[in-house]
């Protein structure tokens, strides 16, 4: 207790100096602190919205050529071949397997095209348009925030109507109410806007937006403005994820039964694959941006072992004295060296302060993303652990030095 008293006296006599030695400590603490939380809640981020979207099984045509091109990278795809070509799939099939598969409760199926979407004089490059089948708006659960859903005529008659995201109705229209009841352009072809939507999957990993905002149309009109197939991706909606692989490999049968291809097979997308891959790179990056913070920990300990060598100097005649009066070796040794974790503690609580008040800053902005930043209590733990483990390693030499004194010679120091 006595060499912790002796510590805080000799910190606090020298206030701005034990600061400017905690800098590095209190910088490379917040900042390890903060691409931990970052890293953290960007794992989070993406597992919640993939869970969620794991229920829609993406069940698609790898062709005998996709096929041969995973066994070869070198082969070359003939546009002629059939074998290139997924067959059209008719709704009737799709609605029927779903129906017929046991933990199947819906499907949806959708097309897209990217497209330049046009307002008198505003434009927005690069929209994705998805086409949408009727059973898509139940099971995606998009929010209609302005005007109406498309209705049953809609999908049965052809009429250029579509809807457009919150996003996008703001950057042409300034807000959702001005939007409704225009006419945009859209690949030089008028379009009513009948609704504007929020996606609650808006800004995450899974929603797979382009840089210029979302649109949703009925699959026939896109098929037929765009010459895109009808019924291009297929999504089957399960009741138990942990069943995905076995429900994927029974309806890609079935497809592949009702369709008539042979030289073809229906595989299910795995998101589990995204997930671990998304999880990979979030690791890499927190790890590679921590290991540069972690420098100035280093830089930061590296400060602190040169200020202890000057407090050793300066402070030769104490010791001297105390050890004149029968202080041990051990004594000497636990002083300086406690002085110096208590310094690295003392920066590693500041920095994990500035770390809580950045995490807390940024929050609101990164929520819109659905990566919330979370200090967990072992990172808490850890970075106190640290601090003290690198005032431990970078008092060693000044305390041991300081204990190694002769104090006859100490005595006599000037």
């Amino acid at each position: 207790m006595e060499n912790w008293k002796f510590a805080l006296s000799s910190i606090l006599s020298h206030k701005m100096r034990s600061f400017l030695t905690m800098l590095g400590i209190i910088i490379g603490v917040a900042s390890v602190v903060m691409i931990m939380a970052l890293g953290q809640g960007l794992k989070k981020g993406i597992s919640d919205q993939v869970n969620k979207e794991q229920k829609n099984l993406n069940v698609y045509y790898k062709t005998k050529a996709e096929q041969e091109a995973e066994k070869n990278p070198y082969y070359q795809v003939d546009a002629s071949d059939s074998s290139a070509k997924a067959p059209d799939i008719q709704e009737a099939w799709v609605e029927k397997i779903a129906q017929d598969t046991k933990g199947v409760s819906g499907y949806y199926i959708t097309n897209s095209k990217t497209a330049t979407v046009s307002y008198r004089k505003k434009s927005s490059k690069n929209v994705n348009i998805t086409g949408i089948n009727r059973t898509y708006l139940s099971i995606k659960k998009f929010k209609i925030i302005a005007g109406r859903s498309f209705t049953s005529n809609d999908y049965d008659k052809f009429g250029r109507i579509i809807m457009l995201d919150a996003n996008l109705a703001k950057k042409l229209f300034g807000d959702n109410e001005t939007a409704l009841n225009k006419v945009i352009t859209l690949s030089n072809k008028s379009y009513l806007v009948v609704g504007v939507y929020e996606d609650p999957n808006a800004g995450t990993a899974t929603y797979g937006t382009t840089s210029g905002g979302n649109a949703i149309m009925t699959n026939t009109q896109v098929a037929s403005e765009f010459g895109v197939k009808e019924n291009d991706q297929i999504y089957f909606h399960i009741n138990d994820v942990s069943q995905a692989n076995k429900i994927g490999k029974e309806t890609g049968a079935a497809l592949t039964k009702i369709s008539g291809a042979k030289d073809g097979l229906y595989e299910n997308y795995n998101m589990d694959n995204i997930v671990k891959q998304a999880n990979q790179m979030a690791s890499m990056y927190t790890i590679a941006f921590g290991v540069i913070a972690g420098i100035s920990l280093l830089v930061g300990g590296i400060g602190v072992m040169n200020i202890m060598l000057v407090s050793v100097t300066e402070r030769t005649r104490e010791i001297g004295l105390r050890k004149a009066l029968g202080a041990t070796r051990i004594k000497i040794l636990n002083q300086f060296l406690i002085e110096s974790i208590v310094l690295t503690i003392l920066g590693g609580l500041i920095g994990l302060g500035i770390a809580y008040m950045g995490v807390t800053a940024i929050t609101p902005a990164l929520k819109a993303q659905h990566i919330v930043p979370a200090i967990s209590l072992q990172v808490i733990l850890i970075s106190i652990a640290f601090s003290a483990f690198v005032g431990i390693v970078f008092g060693l030499l000044p305390a041991n030095k300081a204990s190694k004194l002769n104090p006859i010679d100490a005595l006599r120091y000037e």
